[in-house]
């Protein structure tokens, strides 16, 4: 089958399977990501269409929304892959970068890496930081009942994986500890550049905010 195909039939598959999904990852989230993926991609040599798949079906399952179960995506996406003509060493190489994508606290041990994961990795952290990723950072946050911000609260900057899982610290935090970390973790040149701007948004929203919090603007 011709990869435009394959595609098309995975975007048909995830916008039915996220329909309904909270609004940071759903559908539209998901369409970034593989649009910021396919921009990086063109720096990069790697395979373009496993760039494509994996981008569309990274966020087919987050364990967020299914008692914390990391493997749960991985097994949706193989599963859905297995039910097209695609080459097995592509729907390996996908389940794999499904499985290793997520940040999770980003204090452990990566045990796989490719180009692929690389631009998709950088393409799904770019979607977590600038405007979109502060409206994403409130609306996740409303949706868990979270506090905007406690100054009582500091953030947690070596968090384990679980700690980083399990915790319900106000929504402000999350900045400091995922979010203003990213430009430096990106993997591409290309990632790199188009965090720098998003990353300067960030910095200009904390300053106005926190001043805002304390009466001082």
């Amino acid at each position: 089958m011709e990869a435009q195909k394959l595609i098309d039939q995975t975007i048909a598959f995830v916008q039915t399977t996220l329909s309904g999904a909270e609004a940071g990852h759903d559908w539209a989230h998901t369409r970034r990501v593989w649009k910021n993926a396919e921009l990086i991609a063109r720096h990069e040599a790697v395979d373009p269409l496993v760039v494509a798949l994996a981008a569309l079906l990274h966020d087919i399952a987050d364990a967020k929304f299914h008692q914390g179960d990391e493997e749960v995506g991985p097994r949706k996406a193989r599963a859905f892959l297995e039910s097209l003509p695609v080459e097995a060493t592509i729907v390996d190489h996908v389940e794999q970068i499904v499985r290793h994508i997520s940040f999770k606290g980003g204090n452990f041990t990566r045990s796989f890496h490719s180009p692929e994961l690389a631009v998709v990795q950088d393409a799904d952290r770019l979607d977590a930081i600038g405007a979109i990723g502060i409206a994403r950072a409130f609306h996740y946050g409303g949706y868990r009942n979270r506090e905007l911000h406690n100054p009582d609260i500091a953030p947690n900057l070596n968090m384990s994986k679980e700690e980083y899982k399990n915790s319900a610290a106000p929504t402000i935090n999350h900045f400091y500890e995922k979010l203003l970390l990213l430009k430096d973790r990106m993997n591409t040149p290309a990632g790199r550049r188009l965090a720098e701007q998003r990353h300067r948004y960030m910095e200009g929203f904390l300053e106005q905010f926190l001043e805002e919090w304390d009466g001082r603007r």
